[in-house]
């Protein structure tokens, strides 16, 4: 299967096809059993890579995937899974964590890979000035508690940010970064002909234990990825009305 480069930067003048985004978004779904058949390497490589393209808050990339393949290790980690059939026919799990407090270090990060030859100024003072102040919660969460007070007078008189104010904001924060890039994976998947299921039925605790994840990590959830076996998938796709979820204002 031709996977293209990541060195090669991608034609952003050329208009994606309509009907091939539609034919991903609409074949995906949650498939329940998978044959034996490995995914690739490079297929694997290739969807990790999109999934991180996906967009996210300050470009800080709040995201970590651990990828599991080795029989034993995903055997257990379908058990986690509470045994459910998608976990235990893979061919590959994936943990999708969130990492809210990887923002100091990615900051840096941020300055230190800028992709172009000079940084413009704004961009050095909002990673070193701006968002320290933004996302920074101090010590038991009290400069979350301060910041959440300013913020309640000065909005009285102009739109502010509304957050996040303390470590439970900031586990929303990273979550919703994440499961965007969960997303980019899913269709990533699809897109190369294989299949996955999002799973948030499993016991954390164990998902952790099992896979050493790093002590903030919060699991969004455990992506279970191979080719869908032929009743892979349970049921007819529907969803709700649009006009009773869509509203235009």
């Amino acid at each position: 299967m031709n996977v293209p480069s990541t060195n090669t930067p991608p034609d952003l003048t050329s208009n994606p096809t309509l009907d091939e985004f539609r034919k991903v978004v609409r074949g995906r779904r949650s498939v329940r059993r998978f044959t034996a058949e490995p995914v690739p390497a490079e297929v694997l490589d290739d969807c990790l890579e999109l999934a991180m393209l996906a967009p996210n808050s300050s470009n800080l990339q709040p995201w970590e995937f651990f990828v599991v393949q080795t029989p034993d290790l995903k055997a257990r980690l379908a058990a986690a899974c509470l045994g459910q059939n998608a976990a235990k026919t893979a061919p590959v799990l994936i943990a999708v964590v969130a990492r809210p407090d990887t923002w100091r270090r990615h900051a840096r990060m941020a300055l230190a890979q800028w992709p172009e030859q000079k940084l413009p100024d704004i961009v050095e003072k909002y990673y070193t000035r701006i968002a320290p102040i933004h996302y920074s919660q101090g010590p038991f969460g009290l400069f979350g508690a301060a910041k959440k007070t300013a913020g309640l007078f000065v909005g009285l008189a102009r739109p502010v940010p509304r957050g996040p104010y303390s470590p439970n904001e900031m586990k929303i924060w990273a979550t919703k970064s994440t499961a965007l890039a969960a997303e980019n994976l899913m269709l990533a998947l699809r897109a190369h002909g294989y299949d996955s299921c999002p799973m948030e039925g499993f016991d954390e605790c164990r998902v952790r234990r099992l896979l050493k994840l790093p002590k903030k990590g919060l699991v969004t959830m455990v992506l279970a990825a191979g080719k869908r076996s032929e009743k892979g998938v349970y049921n007819r796709q529907y969803r709700f009305a649009r006009e009773s979820l869509v509203h235009y204002l």
